[in-house]
């Protein structure tokens, strides 16, 4: 049985662990309250940039050092950037826990951010964008934040645009790394091989140095959505997203949107998947998704087809939108649904690393972890009515059609009515 513990520092730095009694391995993750959603407009994209950033050097540790000390103890270290928060991580045999710790304490409080270094990964970032840019899919699911949000931050891309990478400053990074990587915007946590007052005592030491800092402020997404955006490219099919705004992350309906959209498009057992690819063979690649924040959210659908089926693949996604808003899901579509999203939550704690994110995301964004009883509860109290409330409340609102590939809006213009039909 694990144990999940949970303590403040006096500078407003949390620390969360959760012991797990066997294990030989431990995950330690820091994780900063501050994402893509909290960056002003000219400066989109530096939260990732940061993120590049701290594995460059501190003032102790070059960059090479830091890698080779993570693989000489035999682990990992990474990062990522979300739109409402960044992570740094290292998974280690439970023996180098001191290590992990005292390195993610040395780059998140002493990094070196030197101009050199801010130009050379300036020119990584830009080919990472270059290769999304490549990727019609990933296009297509840009365009529709971009349509879904328009004019908020929630619709940026994450890692900015080639202009405001362009345009970053070092005096940029290091102001933004100043003003939200403080002890109050910071949560560690670890899980594994841990007592959590050993934990204590690591990160204190390690984080000494962090100033305190505020959290950021944070305004919801208002306005309407733009019905329609079409990216005309030379491609082999064309990328369709049909994106709809949802439930934020703490919404009652919050889970009943996540049964239907395993029964819309989440699972080779879907709707979609089974109409569209199974049955009469019109895409590869059909899925739904739903993404959620603490004020907003999102219902993504999308699909890739033949130039020459965008009709008919629109046509029969329209349909089934049509049917869940009318009549809801079946009884068995609710037991598959269920018994999916309840097993894969569990199947997902295996490993420490999963654990730690757990940890760190769920006291990052709600200020404590949830249970994962309460958790699996809260799927399986979900009913039909449930689901076919939040179907009519979700899909009923406006809709984003989106297109990449060799479709002209004209061709598109008479079906973004801005509802589904």
């Amino acid at each position: 049985m694990s144990t999940i513990e949970q303590t403040t520092l006096s500078s407003g730095l949390r620390i969360v662990t959760e012991t797990v009694p066997q294990a030989r391995s431990v995950s330690a993750g820091v994780w900063i309250g501050v994402g893509a959603r909290d960056e002003p407009a000219e400066l989109s994209g530096v939260s990732h940039f940061l993120e590049h950033l701290l594995f460059k050097g501190t003032e102790d540790r070059g960059a090479r050092a830091i890698a080779e000390s993570i693989d000489r103890a035999g682990g990992d270290m990474n990062a990522f950037t979300t739109k409402e928060a960044t992570a740094y991580y290292t998974r280690l045999p439970a023996e180098a826990l001191e290590l992990g710790v005292e390195i993610l304490g040395d780059v998140l409080t002493a990094p070196t951010l030197r101009d050199a270094d801010v130009d050379s990964e300036r020119q990584v970032i830009l080919e990472e964008l270059a290769m999304d840019d490549d990727s019609p899919d990933e296009r297509a699911h840009t365009l529709a934040f971009e349509s879904l949000f328009p004019d908020h931050p929630l619709g940026r891309e994450t890692a900015g645009s080639r202009e405001t990478v362009a345009a970053i400053t070092p005096d940029d990074v290091r102001h933004f790394f100043a003003t939200w990587y403080g002890a109050a915007n910071t949560v560690v946590a670890i899980a594994g091989a841990v007592e959590h007052e050993q934990a204590i005592e690591l990160v204190e030491q390690a984080f000494a140095r962090q100033p305190r800092s505020e959290r950021p402020e944070r305004a919801a997404p208002g306005g309407q959505v733009r019905p329609l955006a079409v990216l005309r490219r030379r491609t082999e099919q064309v990328h369709l997203v049909l994106g709809f705004r949802a439930v934020d992350r703490d919404d009652p309906d919050r889970e009943a949107l996540d049964i239907l959209n395993h029964a819309l498009g989440g699972g080779m057992s879907s709707r979609l998947f089974e109409e569209i690819r199974e049955q009469r063979g019109l895409a590869y690649a059909v899925y739904s998704a739903p993404s959620s924040y603490g004020d907003a959210g999102a219902l993504s659908i999308y699909a890739g087809t033949n130039p020459d089926r965008t009709d008919a693949v629109l046509d029969l996604i329209e349909q089934e939108l049509a049917k869940l808003i009318a009549d809801g899901i079946t009884a068995d579509e609710l037991a598959i649904a269920r018994g999916y999203l309840t097993g894969s939550y569990v199947l997902g704690l295996e490993d420490t690393g999963s654990r730690m994110s757990r940890l760190g995301a769920h006291v990052t964004a709600r200020g404590s972890v949830r249970p994962i009883d309460e958790q699996i509860e809260r799927y399986r109290a979900v009913g039909l009515g449930d689901v076919q409330r939040v179907a009519q409340r979700v899909l009923s609102s406006q809709v984003a059609l989106v297109s990449v590939g060799p479709v002209t809006r004209k061709a598109l213009s008479a079906r973004s009515p801005g509802r589904v039909r």
